[in-house]
């Protein structure tokens, strides 16, 4: 019997698109869908995932495409399916929602609301005779409690209202010592939870969380700390050898459901890559490697092969799941091995621990190193050896995979991971000075701004088969900003520093809330949620009010308008007081303030030869350099009276304050050096 299909085969997501033939009445989210709500008096039943989600593939075949567990819930509810990367605000809304009902939070996120959006319930996954006892009990609950449950709801979205006010602190002086007070004890209590032998946080599960690492960084380098640089480098090695990385295709999987990255959940998100390659270029510049060159080159092929639209945009996710079966495209039999490589077997089987280290299950091994030094004083072989043969063995590996059934691929481009991207080609090429990287960047460069910007510069949020649909949100601003500043900085553009200001100035235009000094995650324009969310601590992502703190810094700096500087400082004195509570949670606002209160300088190369001086600085690790090159002298504020002809001169600049030019990298470093 042939399956009929629900309102959601009218959509272009392809997490949406998967319950379009689910015998559930599935609604998109809008305002349409509200209204009959409202019409119908029935409460919504709001169902929140995204694509690449294993255990919101696990629920729907469980529940959502069972028929008696249907006939409930279409009978009690107006259904609503959300893809949480296409409507992030929707999620926030019901996460904070489950967060405080439950303390925990996940997806697929399932959420209970009166028909104006309120929620009164809200969880995670269950399975189906769960599920539909709490369906018989919300619908009691609804008909004959519903003023009870009014009573909770308002409680509830005050309490939700209250997360997104960020105040003042009374008595927080927000000067240099006490900033930077806050950063050293956040760093102490945070360290008391790093895995020194195995990397990340103590315990399962682990996340790569790179925002961290890029932050841990700075402060190790900044406070000259040889401990905390040895975890940030001991964490991205073991990343890097574990299960957690795609040796054969590049890339990396979301998150290690163990202890040492061995057992990966499978998924492969473009905004884990994006920021993932910016952290391991970093991490190069600090400290060259070819096993870090090899995890760029990775990333950066695997994101261009299997991710890249004809558009020039990039797709959001790869599934875990192939062939209904979670990891099934990624393991190995032993047979499997000893088919392929014949006399050198047992020398693959050794480099990649098919043996009981890397075990997974069913008689499959995940792919795991160990550190090549070791490998290589085993079989007596030198580096580029060792290199030659691993290439090759990829390759086999790779066109043996080839054949296997992919796993399914998100093809939604998003903005704000797109910027992502964008901000770690740049890095990558920084790092390198490979110009295939910098044209990556710049067609992906172009894509965003051809694409998803409008000519009033208003950004759409996504774009899938030659269409850019919902309107940007707070991350699609931030994001792009910061990729454009950094791409300026690299080359030396002025279009991209332009768009960049811009794309600022409308951003504080449409979602700057003057009374909270900060950025609402949806624009003044927007028809807003129940409550309009502030995002500013820092997770996976960071959030998009601490990258707009960030902006805000550089513009100021680069336009010598105080202000952006203004602005920018106003959020960090609200922010700062929290840093040594949570120090995970703020890492992005602690990048900016090491910088604000700290060692930031600005490096200003002006004259005939300033492209040529520029390529001095890019590899380099120079985490409180704000650095920017003209040859004419013209374009930027900060480049006024400074021009001299005939010479190609380097201004190092602290608080509107430089120092005598030079007109030779060494000696400006020399002075970065001393700043720091």
């Amino acid at each position: 019997m042939e399956k009929k299909s629900n309102r959601l085969i009218q959509e272009t997501s392809p997490y949406l698109l998967q319950h379009a033939y689910n015998p559930v009445n599935w609604h998109a989210w809008s305002d349409q869908t509200l209204q009959k709500a409202k019409e119908e008096g029935k409460p919504l039943l709001i169902s929140i995932g995204y694509s690449a989600c294993h255990w919101c593939h696990v629920m729907e075949g469980e529940s959502f495409e069972d028929q008696e567990v249907a006939d409930l819930m279409n009978a009690y509810f107006t259904c609503i399916k959300v893809d949480r990367e296409e409507r992030p605000d929707v999620d926030q809304l019901y996460m904070n929602a489950a967060q405080l009902i439950t303390g925990r939070g996940g997806w697929p996120l399932n959420a209970f609301a009166f028909p104006d959006g309120a929620p009164f319930y809200a969880g995670t996954y269950y399975p189906k005779q769960n599920w539909m006892q709490l369906l018989q009990r919300i619908h009691a609950e609804f008909t004959g409690n519903k003023q009870g449950l009014l009573d909770y709801s308002k409680k509830l979205l005050q309490g939700i209202k209250s997360t997104a006010q960020i105040n003042y602190e009374a008595g927080f002086n927000a000067s240099k010592e006490a900033v930077t007070k806050q950063i050293d004890l956040s760093v102490i209590q945070w360290s008391e939870r790093f895995d020194h032998k195995n990397g990340g946080m103590q315990g399962a599960p682990k996340f790569p969380m790179p925002n961290n690492l890029e932050f841990l960084l700075y402060y190790g380098h900044a406070r000259e700390n040889d401990a905390l640089l040895k975890f940030v480098h001991i964490s991205l090695l073991k990343m890097a050898r574990g299960g957690i990385y795609d040796p054969v295709g590049g890339g990396f999987a979301r998150y290690s459901v163990d202890a040492l990255w061995k057992l990966p959940h499978f998924e492969k998100m473009l905004y884990d890559n994006g920021q993932l390659l910016k952290t391991y270029a970093l991490a190069f510049k600090a400290d060259p490697s070819m096993e870090l060159y090899q995890v760029i080159k990775g990333i950066i092929s695997y994101v261009k092969e299997e991710l890249r639209d004809k558009s020039g945009g990039f797709y959001s996710a790869q599934d875990a799941d192939s062939e209904g079966e979670e990891g099934k495209y990624y393991v190995w039999t032993e047979a499997e091995i000893s088919d392929l490589f014949d006399e050198e077997t047992e020398m693959v089987r050794d480099y990649y621990s098919i043996d009981e280290r890397g075990y997974w299950e069913n008689g499959n091994y995940i792919l795991l190193r160990e550190e090549d030094a070791d490998f290589r004083e085993r079989y007596d072989i030198d580096e580029q050896t060792l290199l030659t043969k691993v290439n090759k063995w990829n390759e086999v590996l790779k066109s043996a995979r080839d054949k296997r059934i992919a796993p399914g691929i998100d093809d939604k481009i998003l903005t704000s991971w797109n910027a992502l991207y964008l901000s770690g080609l740049v890095e990558a090429y920084n790092a390198t000075a490979e110009d295939q990287f910098l044209d990556q960047a710049l067609a992906l460069a172009n894509f965003i701004q051809f694409k998803q910007l409008n000519d009033d510069f208003s950004l759409w949020h996504s774009y899938k088969n030659g269409l850019s649909t919902i309107n940007g949100f707070l991350e699609d601003y931030a994001l792009g900003i910061q990729a454009y500043i950094e791409l300026h900085s690299a080359t030396g553009e002025l279009e991209w520093i332009e768009l960049a200001k811009k794309l600022c100035d409308y951003t504080i235009n449409h979602f700057y809330l003057e009374d909270q000094g900060m950025f609402g995650f949806t624009s003044h324009d927007a028809k807003d949620l129940v409550v309009r969310n502030v995002e500013y601590f820092d997770n996976v992502i960071p959030s998009s009010n601490s990258t707009m703190y960030r902006n805000l810094l550089a513009l100021g700096h680069l336009y010598q308008d105080r202000n952006y500087s203004i602005m920018a400082s106003e959020m960090s004195v609200r922010l700062a007081p929290k840093f040594s509570s949570y120090g995970s949670g703020f890492s992005n606002w602690m990048i900016g303030a090491l910088g604000e209160y700290g060692n930031q300088v600005e490096v200003v190369i002006v004259g005939q030869e300033a492209l040529q001086f520029l390529r001095g600085f890019k590899g380099r690790y120079l985490p409180n350099a704000l650095i920017t090159a003209t040859q004419t002298g013209e374009g930027l504020p900060i480049y006024d009276d400074r021009y001299q002809e005939g010479r190609t001169l380097i201004y190092v600049c602290r608080n509107n304050a430089c120092e005598a030019p030079v007109s030779d990298v060494d000696s400006a470093l020399a002075i970065i050096k001393k700043a720091s």
